[in-house]
């Protein structure tokens, strides 16, 4: 047995109550397909559209390939015009994308083009909306985001495949130590279990999203993304309410992201192959004992 995911659940809308009582307060994922009915993006933004706007703007770009231990993590395979950039998705498929890019401190009449959903939820984070462009192929790796927000997740132009997983599963994940990602050595929609055991009956979700979808997903949720076609998301961040959570959050910034990445630098190779050691060590322990 392998992977065990259910879909996504789907609306077309949603109140505020429903919202809050079934997906909110439950920590569930959904999919809301005329979130952006109203938004002028859902007709306006296209790929050309970015070209016209943003093309002279300098972005890093990102490959497949598994992360570099001598680097940061999120360290950029190449720098190019958007312009550039849109050229090369439109061609056909590429593994390169743009990831966590805020166009908006750019092009900030973009503002203008988005409602936020604030009718559904508060504690957005309206100065980081972020944005992420894909070719066909392209990938996302198996990661969660290490603030922990909510994030309203809306796709434009072409198809995208998710697949989710909840927090708790974050060893059995193989989690790498310190990290926010998990190890890059198996392909989550093809995993190797004699290799990986630790990912049999792993629970998870997975949702195809299409234009103007909006993916909900909750705090701590692990999510791996792949682009079916060349396309682009737009993401909005919501601070959960939760005082735990928010020290989390703050946990993750400092420890994760500020002294883990330091260790790497110094030590580079030999203490990423100790994590992933680790990840590994952890992950068949859980598995073992049959826990989370």
């Amino acid at each position: 047995m392998g992977f065990i995911l259910t879909k996504v659940d789907t609306v077309d809308t949603i109140s505020p109550e429903d919202f809050k009582k079934n997906y909110l307060d439950k920590n569930r994922p959904l999919i809301i397909k005329n979130l952006t009915k109203d938004w002028p993006a859902r007709e306006k933004w296209t790929i050309d559209y970015f070209k016209s706007v943003a093309g002279e703007i300098e972005v890093p770009l990102y490959d497949n390939s598994k992360a570099d231990p001598s680097k940061p993590i999120n360290a950029a395979a190449a720098r190019m015009k958007v312009k550039d950039y849109l050229d090369i998705l439109k061609s056909g498929p590429t593994e390169l994308r743009i990831f966590l890019f805020n166009f908006f401190k750019h092009i900030p009449s973009l503002k203008d083009d988005v409602i936020i959903p604030k009718d559904l939820m508060g504690g957005f984070i309206e100065s980081l909306p972020t944005m992420f462009f894909g070719g066909s192929n392209s990938v996302t790796f198996l990661h969660y985001d290490i603030d922990m927000p909510h994030i309203f997740h809306t796709h434009f132009g072409g198809r995208k495949h998710v697949i989710l997983f909840e927090y708790k599963w974050k060893r059995r994940l193989y989690c790498i130590p310190n990290a926010t990602y998990a190890l890059e050595d198996y392909d989550v929609l093809n995993p190797d279990f004699e290799k990986f055991p630790a990912l049999k009956g792993v629970e998870g979700m997975e949702a195809f999203l299409e234009h103007g979808d909006t993916l909900f997903m909750p705090t701590g949720y692990w999510h791996w993304m792949k682009y079916i076609d060349g396309s682009f998301s737009l993401s909005l961040r919501a601070w959960d309410k939760s005082i735990a959570r928010k020290a989390h959050s703050i946990y993750n910034l400092a420890v994760k992201g500020g002294v883990d990445s330091l260790i790497k630098l110094i030590f580079k190779e030999k203490y990423a192959n100790f994590r992933e050691k680790l990840a590994i060590k952890r992950a068949n322990r859980a598995y073992a004992k049959g826990t989370l």
